[in-house]
């Protein structure tokens, strides 16, 4: 399994993520220009520019005719895909990390970050169909406890949303009101990234306490637990078998101490069910901070605090091997 080394930027990944067809990849960085890639190939088709920050995070349209990011630059942008074009921009007061778009995009939720006086938020705007309509002014926005607010999530048909934090904790809020229905303990430190499964009933969190969990949406119950002995900074579900992939590593500022081996720098295979290790794929020479499935389960990217993404196609092997 050889992979593509796409290089499109200096500084550490933050996300990848496909579009709903998975034949285009955007990889969001530190640097100020998300890239967006051939799936297929690994060839770059473009880059966004006008960022003045970190981008944290993105979101793709249904149709992949829009991209959305968040910035520590503390806007929102709209994006239009295919030319890179951009098309709006909301401004916040504070740097902006999380975006996710609502079942039918009607509307966009956005989570900010403390800053000086402001705690951090959840934003929720209309998404204009006619980029003309669009308003930068919050439907609605409420304050959150103390801690960063991680990914969000919208279940329950649009009615409330589920967010992660740093404190280990998920939360479920109804979006209408704002007002927080449950708040759980589900890790003991931050929790760095959370994926949705694709029949939406249990997402994967992955945290720096060196876990990555399995949590019913429903009930916030903990379903399942990999341990791998390492910061776990990304995880993410296949859609085609019950494995799981872990991206992670030590402490970026302990890197240049350690061989890479050492380090825990590899993509790592879970069964979901079983909650055992099964394969590794090394690659990275830093922490992995961000891992994506293709929607077809049949590929997976990494993206690296190297600056480095890494796209493989999984061999025949994968699919013909009983792991368990």
């Amino acid at each position: 399994m050889r992979p593509y080394l796409l290089k499109g930027h200096e500084r550490p990944l933050t996300q990848v993520k496909y579009n709903r067809e998975g034949d285009l990849l955007v990889s969001c960085a530190k640097n100020l220009q998300p890239c967006l890639w051939s799936a297929e190939d690994g060839r770059r088709i473009g880059t966004y520019e006008g960022h003045n920050g970190a981008i944290w995070t993105c979101d793709i349209t249904w149709d992949s005719d829009r991209l959305i990011t968040g910035s520590a630059d503390q806007t929102v942008r709209i994006w239009d895909l295919p030319t890179g074009k951009e098309l709006f921009q909301i401004r916040h007061r504070e740097p902006c990390r999380a975006v996710k778009l609502s079942a039918g995009e009607r509307f966009l939720a956005a989570t900010s970050d403390a800053f000086i006086e402001s705690p951090p938020a959840i934003h929720i705007y209309k998404f204009a169909e006619n980029i003309e309509d669009q308003t930068a002014t919050a439907a609605i926005e409420w304050t959150v406890p103390k801690g960063r607010v991680t990914r969000v999530f919208w279940t329950d048909c649009n009615r409330k949303l589920i967010t992660s934090h740093d404190g280990g904790i998920l939360r479920r809020w109804d979006v209408e009101t704002g007002a927080m229905l449950q708040e759980q303990q589900v890790h003991e430190d931050a929790i760095q990234d959370m994926q949705m499964s694709p029949d939406e009933s249990h997402v994967i969190t992955a945290s720096l306490d060196k876990t990555a969990r399995l949590v019913d949406v429903d009930t916030f119950e903990v379903l399942k637990t990999y341990k791998t002995g390492r910061f776990v900074q990304s995880a993410a579900m296949s859609p085609l078998f019950d494995h799981v992939l872990l991206g992670g590593g030590q402490d970026a500022s302990q890197v240049t101490t350690t061989a890479a081996q050492a380090g825990g720098f590899e993509a790592r295979f879970f069964h979901k069910i079983f909650q055992e290790e099964f394969g590794r794929v090394r690659g990275h020479f830093g922490p992995i901070n961000t891992v994506a499935f293709h929607p077809s389960g049949k590929s997976f990217t990494t993206g690296g605090e190297d600056g480095y993404v890494r796209l493989h196609h999984m061999d025949m092997d994968y699919f013909t091997t009983k792991f368990f």
